[in-house]
């Protein structure tokens, strides 16, 4: 369904009006006008882009998703591709692609699933003149990357419970394991959309009559916000990465001291296995036909085996 909002004096003047009549909602001075289309109605995509003259090139990466996070200008526009993020409870990282075509006096939204109701209540509870299509911008923008922060703390908080796991006495290796690989795969897809964000609020400072005076401090916490969760995100990619690592340590640190018991172990059964093997020559030997050679050899197994292990106890082997 497509949204449209025309603002006039400071005040939503008219809402819900055919795009096609776009042109003429701007063709009467001061009048900024909004429009959300959904990535499927190409319908109203192109009559949005006869409306406002958008270039092709534009429109195809529009259409086209997955476009890498992006600020794009041309001679009657700015194209911008951002991305909407939120981590899921076990972890998986879900991504809303959303196109943002930039006029003077119009903004168009394109999207597959962004919510675009938080942001209309902002710009109808906002102190803002939304007559400057950068305050419209500004409250998209600043519900991405507060999402952005939003999907850092989460993760942040994933990864503190996965570090809790790693230390227990007897962890479930498979599952931690497939864990940890989410939530690196969750932190790579919020990196690929987070650092190019810084790129896109620098150049968005150098479009001319986007952002006054007075919105520039606004912006300026925007940028404040994305070098923050930037910053956060790489952090917790060296903590994810430095838990992997410990947890493949403790791995191991148990692997050796059950070789090292295991070694231990072989190490005393090795004196009965001896002696009685000795003893199972198919040769005379001293004492063949007496039971004191028995226990001789029983004397000699025990004390052996009872030194071994006391032995091997006092060295912390066993």
């Amino acid at each position: 369904m497509t949204e449209t909002r025309a603002y006039l004096g400071a005040k939503l003047s008219e809402k819900d009006f055919p795009v096609d009549r776009l042109g003429a909602r701007l063709a009467v001075d001061g009048t900024v006008a909004w429009v959300d289309i959904r990535h499927t109605d190409e319908a109203a995509l192109a009559a949005v882009a006869a409306e406002l003259d958008l270039h092709e090139l534009a429109l195809e990466d529009a259409r086209q998703r997955h476009q890498r996070p992006k600020l794009d200008h041309y001679r009657s526009h700015e194209f911008l591709a951002v991305y909407a993020v939120k981590v899921s409870p076990n972890g998986e990282l879900i991504t809303s692609e959303l196109s943002v075509f930039l006029t003077d006096r119009a903004i168009v939204t394109v999207h597959d699933g962004f919510d675009m109701s938080r942001i209309t209540h902002r710009w109808d509870d906002s102190a803002l003149d939304p007559g400057n299509t950068g305050v419209l911008l500004h409250a998209i923008l600043d519900e991405v990357v507060d999402g952005h922060l939003q999907a850092a703390s989460t993760l942040d908080e994933l990864i503190e419970d996965l570090e809790g796991v790693v230390f227990e006495d007897k962890p479930d290796i498979r599952e931690l394991q497939r864990h940890a690989v989410r939530l690196r795969r969750s932190l790579a897809g919020l990196r690929r959309v987070v650092l190019p964000m810084r790129d896109i609020m620098t150049e968005l400072h150098r479009v001319k009559g986007l952002v006054d005076a007075d919105l520039d401090p606004y912006f300026a916490d925007i940028r404040d916000h994305v070098a923050h969760a930037a910053d956060w995100t790489e952090s917790l990619r060296d903590h994810i990465t430095a838990l992997r690592e410990t947890q493949l340590n403790i791995q191991s640190n148990r692997l050796n001291l059950i070789m090292k018991k295991v070694t231990g172990w072989a190490a005393i059964i090795a004196v009965p296995a001896g002696i009685t093997g000795f003893y199972g020559q198919n040769v005379p030997i001293p004492g063949i036909d007496n039971t004191w050679s028995f226990w001789f050899s029983s004397t000699i197994i025990v004390t052996s085996c009872v030194g071994l292990y006391a032995m091997f106890k006092r060295k912390d082997w066993l």
